[in-house]
């Protein structure tokens, strides 16, 4: 029931970005991606400063992070128009471990994180993503847009507050002053303005992506005018030069790893559960399937080599992935314009970029924010058996409180719990009379751990006649506690001096009871039904009947 409601209203949670497959590179095209990815750049600077401060680490390294974790991601990555980069997700995490024991303990844990990943793509495990709920999903989504309102906050406070407001952790709501009086006024009214241009400019022309058209705008109002906001420079300079080969300066000792593999686990599978599911979501948009593998590996190659040019690590970034796609980056060229133009920021075009108003960035994400939340599911959670809208609700709910990965790993457990507690309800059995007085449980529901109470508690060995069959035609035998709960309603029945007789095994079940050492086989298949097996259960032994 629920994946059928969620099924249909899936199409209008947010159809404005629901867009067309990769296309062709065509020159109106590579404008289009190399654009795209210039707007990117943009909106990664800030973020990647405020990870950083977060962090605990120069902005450097966050910009090398951004710099390397995306351009390989782009080169090799599962999902072209993705975008990732240094995130707050692992920044959060990565704050102890610089404070305890240097930034140079975080190069080398970013480089095992790395490793790990890898290993995770060889492995092939990305695929247990699609393990992951539509509830879950829809969950993370909207907690996600609110993390990114949330995190936009910082911005609102006084420049000479902002760093310390950003490494005091959270969401940017601790710590630091806030802007009052003109200078408020002035923020809001340029981050409106930037959302107006925004909005406005798709409706006029597709030749510029509408978030850049936003921040040149602004950008030119405020230095035209020279209005006193925030800017970029204010957070902190970002001029350097080219990352540099760099080992990692720790002892190459059993203390040292005991000290970076729980972060680096930690790190790896926060990483890989928020780039698996910004691939899920990206690929929704652009019809696209498949690549998580390649997005493990990718990512673990792209956190090794960061580790080793001075670099915090990295994921995908949703918001930033949202400005591509919003902004029409469908290939690889995107991601690594990004890329590059960041790297050209760092480089030549710091002084340029530190003008940027911040305000012009924080309307931006902003507009993430809108097209990212998915409003239709406020509707849905009342169209939702209550355990999915539940669900959805604690998902959005953990990651605002929490993290991401916490998030899914909890939205996991409890879907798991609430399926498994389903279908342990379900087991029962129509009784009725057979042949030659025999009685017939006619078994209705998956045999497993959560039903294998229930399906024992069904019997009366005292009560039923010498002979008494049980049907899994309708039934699956699915564990071994299924086997053992077979095993136990046999024994009483055996110390009955009944006989009990087993019917319409499908072939895994049979294989399944088989290997477990349960069965004796020595019968043709039931010639009534194909894929069935009649067996007796005599002194506790499955036996063939």
């Amino acid at each position: 029931m629920a994946r059928a409601l969620l099924a249909r209203y899936a199409d209008r949670i947010r159809p404005d970005l629901r867009l067309a497959p990769t296309e062709a590179l065509t020159p109106a095209r590579l404008r289009i991606e190399i654009l795209s990815g210039l707007t990117v750049a943009l909106a990664l600077v800030p973020e990647a400063v405020a990870f950083a401060f977060v962090a605990g680490v120069h902005p450097l390294v966050g910009l090398y992070a951004a710099f390397l974790v995306g351009l390989v991601t782009a080169l090799i990555g599962g999902r072209p128009g993705m975008i990732s980069g240094a995130t707050g997700a692992l920044a959060v995490v990565m704050v102890a471990l610089v404070a305890e024991h240097g930034v140079e303990y975080l190069f080398a844990t970013v480089v095992l994180m790395g490793l790990i990943q890898v290993a995770v793509g060889f492995l092939h495990w990305g695929k247990f993503i699609r393990l992951v709920p539509h509830p879950v999903m829809m969950g993370f989504v909207n907690g996600l847009a609110i993390v990114i309102f949330l995190a936009q906050l910082t911005q609102f406070k006084v420049p000479g507050s902002i760093e310390a407001g950003t490494a005091a952790g959270g969401h940017g709501a601790a710590g630091g002053a806030w802007l009052s009086g003109a200078p408020l006024i002035a923020m809001l009214a340029l981050t409106a303005l930037t959302m107006a241009v925004i909005w406005a400019v798709p409706k006029l022309t597709r030749a510029i992506p509408a978030p850049l058209a936003g921040i040149v705008v602004v950008a030119a109002v405020v230095i035209g005018f020279g209005i006193d906001v925030p800017r970029v420079g204010d957070m902190a300079a970002i001029d350097g030069g080219f990352p540099a080969f760099h080992l990692p300066a720790v002892p190459l000792t059993w203390e040292t790893l005991t000290i970076i593999l729980p972060y680096a686990v930690i790190l790896a599978a926060i990483g890989l559960i928020e780039s698996l599911l910004t691939l899920n979501l990206v690929g929704e948009m652009t019809g696209q399937r498949g690549g998580a593998s390649q997005e493990c590996v990718a990512q673990g190659a792209a956190n090794v080599l960061t580790g080793f040019f001075g670099g915090m690590g990295g994921c995908a970034m949703i918001g930033q992935s949202m400005i591509n796609v919003k902004s029409g980056g469908r290939t690889r060229v995107a991601g690594v314009a990004a890329a590059l133009f960041l790297l050209s920021f760092i480089l030549f075009a710091s002084p340029l970029i530190e003008q940027i108003p911040l305000a012009a960035l924080v309307g931006v994400m902003f507009m993430v924010v809108i097209g990212t939340f998915a409003w239709n599911s406020i509707r849905i959670l009342f169209l939702v058996p209550r355990i999915d809208a539940f669900v959805i609700v604690l998902v959005t709910a953990v990651t605002v409180a929490e993290d991401l990965a916490t998030a899914v790993v909890v939205g996991v457990i409890v879907s798991a719990l609430a399926y498994a507690w389903q279908n342990a309800r379900r087991i029962h059995a129509d009784i009725y009379e057979g042949k030659d007085g025999q009685k017939v449980y006619r078994v209705q529901g998956p045999l497993f751990f959560g039903s294998s109470d229930g399906f024992v508690e069904m019997f009366d060995p005292a009560g039923d006649p010498a002979s008494v069959v049980v049907d899994f035609a309708d039934s699956r035998v699915v564990d071994q506690s299924a086997l053992q709960a077979i095993e136990a309603v046999a024994a009483k029945y055996e110390g009955q001096g009944k006989t009990l007789q087993l019917r319409h095994l499908s072939r895994d079940c049979h294989r399944l009871l088989t290997k477990a050492g349960h069965l004796m086989i020595d019968s043709d298949d039931d010639p009534d039904y194909e894929l069935a097996v009649d067996y007796s259960v005599k002194t506790g032994i499955l036996g063939a009947h």
